[in-house]
């Protein structure tokens, strides 16, 4: 799941300046980026594409070959920490298409408000500093995977107390104990780069990868609009830290390697925004700008006639990091999201 920032919009729809550089453009070019490097045999490796309830059922057809598991988002934790809402007609349509198209499911639980847009602190404290809350919810929420038919839940608690740690790992251990042992149970980290910042944030690596069947790094993020300068939204030598830290303490068999299918907006004057890569393309080619492709992050960039810095992870972003998790010997790759990154094939 994306470490979602106040840009983003709607439920989980969601540092320095890193050389962007643009040039003269040949118009005619730009489309022809996305296509760039050859495809990868992901025969070793699962591929977990997260997605919304607005996901089409066209874009599963486009990448059931090469996808695993389809995670969709989700059911939130409530203000008070003591329940969470129902699941929606859009997620049922989704987890069904993704089923009949042989791909296993999993159902997010997460503490996003869209209020707040953002994640909630004070929600996730309430919720794993009482081990009451965490044994309620955590069985309404194994109710609510199983009764919808979903094969295993996804945990994407976020924003973390240090000291709510044991209660996120008890969490987890509670909602896989109220699961059918069939049922998978995952759970989302925020990237960092050893184990002191994977406590600070919340993490105990090794109770979580052992009461998970795996751990997602969310390697991406690295900067955004309303956080950072522009820069890698998540450069290749930071995602082999980020994983070296938590191989310390979960098997890399279990791990898996978060990408990027979006990109972002730096503009000189207000707030900049997210955007599919198809969607930084068009600007591109509609500005007559040539992007830049960085060999050190896998991204794209490029600067627009106004000033405007867009990075973005494409297909070929992607395919990069699959060799990436390949090598490292991981469980496999999970993309946020199907229907905003380019297609998987």
């Amino acid at each position: 799941m994306r470490l979602l920032r106040p840009a983003a919009a709607a439920l989980l729809a969601l540092a320095t300046v890193a050389g962007t550089a643009a040039t003269t453009a040949v118009p005619t070019a730009v489309a022809a980026v996305a296509g760039s490097a050859a495809p990868v045999d992901t025969a070793d490796l699962a591929v977990t594409g997260f997605a919304l309830g607005s996901l089409r059922n066209g874009t599963l057809d486009r990448d059931a070959d090469v996808l695993d598991t389809v995670t969709v988002a989700g059911v939130g934790l409530r203000a008070a920490g003591d329940s969470v809402a129902p699941t929606t007609p859009d997620m049922a349509r989704v987890r069904a298409a993704a089923e009949a198209r042989g791909l296993a499911t999993e159902l997010v639980v997460s503490n996003y408000s869209n209020r707040l847009e953002d994640f909630d602190p004070r929600a996730v404290h309430r919720l794993l500093g009482d081990p009451d809350h965490v044994a309620a919810v955590a069985r309404q929420v194994a109710d609510r995977a199983t009764d919808g038919g979903w094969g295993g839940v996804n945990v994407d608690l976020e924003r973390v107390r240090a000291s709510d740690a044991a209660g996120l790992t008890d969490f987890v251990e509670a909602v896989d104990a109220a699961l059918p042992q069939t049922s998978t149970v995952s759970v989302d980290v925020s990237a960092a780069t050893s184990t002191r910042q994977y406590r600070q944030r919340g993490y105990h690596l090794g109770g979580l990868g052992r009461a998970a069947d795996v751990v997602v790094l969310m390697t991406y993020d690295l900067h955004g609009p309303t956080w950072s300068g522009a820069g890698p939204i998540g450069d290749l030598r930071w995602q082999r830290r980020v994983v070296e830290a938590a191989s310390e303490h979960v098997d890399p068999a279990r791990l898996d390697l978060g990408v990027a299918g979006y990109g972002y907006t730096w503009p000189r004057r207000g707030t900049g925004r997210t955007l599919t890569p198809a969607g930084a393309r068009r600007l591109a080619e509609r500005d007559g700008v040539r992007p830049r492709w960085h060999a050190d992050s896998a991204e794209w960039s490029v600067v627009l006639r106004d000033g405007t810095r867009i990075r973005w992870s494409d297909g070929r972003s992607y395919r990069t990091r699959v060799r990436l998790a390949d090598r490292l010997g991981l469980h496999g790759v999970a993309v946020w999201r199907l229907g905003s990154a380019d297609p998987l094939v």
